[in-house]
């Protein structure tokens, strides 16, 4: 065999194991399985850079999904609202106090809170730090100029799930009180592709 037909054979069978994908990709990995989500920094350059220098600094160490918004007296299969996740509820001592993120709405990046859409979740806009939240079904009232939040302006959408909304919806399912998950569902890791 030629020694430039085992070097293509190589290149080849490289690139097969890690798809090539032109946004960034994160998996959210999960003791109920793994979500992966495709992040838009076309659209959302400050959410996303932001969302991914948290992973960068460990951040999302001891981090989980604590937070839910549901119907329940509707199946999964039918369910709509919210699962939040990041270290609001954790025990991260080493993550430092974190700037807020410039806000981009809905307005400005044209993204809208639609299945699968992760956006940061905020009190004011610009505190946005580490906490987000991944929307099942139309959330769209959550979008800018819309009723979701007082101010009109609105979450910060930045990116969508890739693969795993059965993930996401099994993680709603699961035992709550009001909002909160009886018990916190784990992030084992936020990691990059």
């Amino acid at each position: 065999m030629s020694k430039y037909l085992i070097i293509i054979l190589t290149a080849f069978m490289a690139s097969c194991g890690h798809p090539q994908y032109k946004d960034p990709h994160v998996v959210i990995e999960t003791t109920f399985g793994d979500i992966e989500l495709e992040l838009y920094p076309g659209k959302a350059p400050k959410t996303v850079a932001a969302f991914l220098a948290n992973i960068d600094a460990g951040v999302y160490k001891n981090a989980s999904f604590y937070r839910v918004l549901k119907a329940e007296d509707l199946p999964t299969d039918f369910n709509t609202g919210i699962i939040q996740g990041g270290v609001w509820k954790g025990e991260n001592l080493s993550a430092k106090p974190l700037h807020g993120i410039d806000h981009e709405s809905t307005k400005q990046t044209g993204l809208s809170h639609i299945d699968g859409t992760i956006s940061m979740a905020r009190k004011d806009t610009g505190t946005a730090t580490t906490e987000f939240f991944i929307c099942i079904g139309d959330q769209s009232s959550l979008d800018f100029g819309r009723k979701g939040n007082p101010d009109g302006q609105g979450y910060a959408a930045f990116g969508t799930v890739f693969k795993g909304m059965d993930i996401v919806r099994k993680i709603q399912a699961q035992k709550s009180s009001g909002e909160n998950f009886l018990n916190k569902i784990e992030i084992r890791s936020i990691r990059k592709i």
